[in-house]
């Protein structure tokens, strides 16, 4: 931010701004926000949705990504407006809370700031605006919960039905299946009740990426693929019904901390000296075999004599594994990561039923599988080539993300606008009772909610008069709330019957994100931007000062 100076000039307060900088305030630093927010709103429109359009974003290396998922599209998009980076953090907010429904949620933030514009224009405002957008949200936030379905955790078809529901529009309907079937026993599998509550963290299931193959030959691993081969060629290349140590240690001699030098004046010394060396990796190697270790994996590194003699005793190693993929080991086998090979003992051990090494594509790699019942999965993605398996990711990340919110909290709506159209009645319904300007921004609230359904008709080519004045319709009626837009039939049909369902979750939380947004540009009422040039000359000053150092 420039530096700025308030002086006085006949009584008169006057802003001393350093010369380059730029200000806007009042209406035209709004209107300007408006339409860089409405901009990005825009781009994303075209994508929500089943039948909504993908992008192709290249970036400054010119690497490729092909993608109608939001969160990847808003994260890849090299903007550079403060306003436009808002809207991406805000995505990265949604993606993290809920993993899905971030095209809606900045679709929705658009939609009001569109309507907040058009209030300003009758002098309303925007902490007025701002009022009756919270006052609305919570309006709407409560009838959803109302009329929300509970689930049962362990209905593995109502999940999947949610993964599907999720990856509509974004990957082959074949596969679609496939894909959610494995989400859910991905979820399943690491889902914790702690305290009568229910947690998943997706970060116990690993996704490995390897293009080559088929989409249908995605498998779910019970245990870790490591992505490494194993180091010795003469070391078993699989091992059943492992005892499996995990060191956060080296198995090579250590370097002494201080400069040492060893004057040595006889070649029987030299002899010794190695042999001592040599001594001290084959106990290491001994114990691991006493303890009856058939499989080791380390993060660091493997001394060559210890390969040697570890491949003698019949011991499986792997070095150099990632430190995520250690820990996710530790959660599938059971065993305890220790960071001395002196205090390893037999209750440190984990156990997998099989351990093998095996070639994907042109690559090897280790699987550690069969686990008794691990806590951490892994999920092995194949594919023609590297741009699909990419975007095969994207789906399974926001299956996973939709399941683990129905397991955390078990609610569902029903999909296809349904739920806007839901909470637009609602709101419309309670807009009277606050009365005053802030009514306005309440009807404002509902009419910015029927741009999710409009948006989901057009970029299926139908007319988004006709669909929201039949989904308004239904929606009067005792059991409207089920009726959304199926974009695939081209009508308004039962949603629910249908399975197309999404979380309580992502809905609410898409909500509050896209008001959260709305209302910290609207309150946005000055813009001074500092001076490129100043930035440059900073620049320069603190390389001038790295070279002097």
């Amino acid at each position: 931010m420039s530096q700025a100076v308030l002086t006085q000039i006949g009584g008169v307060p006057v802003l001393v701004l350093k010369e380059g900088t730029q200000r806007a305030f009042g209406k035209e630093a709004l209107r300007l926000n408006i339409m860089i927010a409405r901009a990005i709103a825009e781009v994303m429109r075209t994508t929500l949705g089943p039948k909504g359009m993908d992008k192709m974003l290249i970036d400054s290396l010119g690497d490729i990504t092909i993608t109608n998922d939001g969160a990847t599209i808003l994260d890849e998009m090299d903007v550079q407006h403060p306003i436009a980076k808002l809207l991406v953090e805000i995505s990265k907010s949604q993606e993290e809370e809920a993993g899905d429904g971030t095209t809606t949620a900045v679709v929705l933030a658009g939609a009001l700031l569109e309507e907040a514009e058009k209030l300003l224009e009758k002098n309303i405002h925007p902490t007025v605006i701002v009022s009756g957008f919270k006052k609305a949200l919570d309006v709407a936030t409560e009838h959803l919960r109302k009329v929300a379905v509970p689930v049962n955790r362990s209905d593995v078809d109502t999940l999947k039905k949610i993964a599907m529901t999720s990856m509509g529009g974004k990957i082959s309907e074949t596969v679609k299946e496939y894909f959610a079937d494995l989400a859910v026993r991905a979820v399943l599998q690491v889902a914790e009740e702690r305290n009568g509550k229910w947690y998943v963290d997706l970060d116990n299931i690993q996704i490995v990426k390897k293009h080559g193959a088929s989409l249908l030959d995605t498998q779910l691993v019970y245990g870790i693929v490591i992505d490494k081969e194993v180091v010795h060629a003469a070391m078993p290349k699989r091992v059943v019904n492992a005892k499996i140590a995990l060191l956060d240690a080296p198995l090579e001699v250590e370097k002494p901390e201080i400069d040492a030098e060893i004057r040595i004046n006889d070649p029987t010394q030299m002899r010794a000296f190695l042999e001592e060396e040599e001594k001290i990796l084959k106990g290491y190697v001994d114990k691991l075999k006493s303890l009856g270790v058939t499989a080791l994996f380390t993060t660091k590194g493997i001394d060559d004599i210890a390969q040697y003699y570890l491949a003698k005793a019949g011991i499986l190693a792997v070095r150099r594994v990632k430190r995520s993929d250690i820990e996710k080991l530790v959660r599938a086998t059971g065993a305890r990561l220790v960071t001395s090979l002196e205090d390893l003992t037999e209750a440190d051990l984990g156990f997998a039923g099989l351990v093998e090494e095996r070639r994907v594509g042109d690559e090897k790699m280790v699987f550690v599988e069969q686990c008794k019942n691990p806590r951490a999965v892994s999920i092995l993605v194949r594919g023609g080539f590297e741009r699909l398996v990419d975007e095969a990711e994207r789906n399974l990340d926001d299956a996973l993300s939709v399941v683990a919110d129905v397991v955390e909290e078990p609610y569902i709506l029903p999909a296809g606008g349904a739920a806007e159209i839901e909470a637009a009645k609602a709101v419309r319904a309670f807009a009277p009772k606050v009365g005053g300007r802030e009514q306005y921004a309440v009807e404002a609230f509902a009419r910015a909610l029927e741009a999710i359904p409009k948006a989901l008709a057009e970029n299926a080519g139908l007319d988004p008069i006709d669909i929201l004045t039949e989904l308004t319709h239904k929606h009067e009626q005792p059991d409207g709330w089920r009726y959304g837009l199926d974009v695939y039939q081209g009508k308004v049909v039962d949603m629910m019957s249908l399975g197309l369902i999404e979380p309580l979750t992502v809905k609410i939380n898409a909500l509050k994100v896209a008001v959260e947004a709305a209302s910290m540009i609207l309150r946005i009422d000055e813009i001074i931007a500092a001076s490129k040039l100043e930035k440059e000359e900073k620049e320069k000053k603190e390389e001038k000062k790295e070279e002097f150092d």
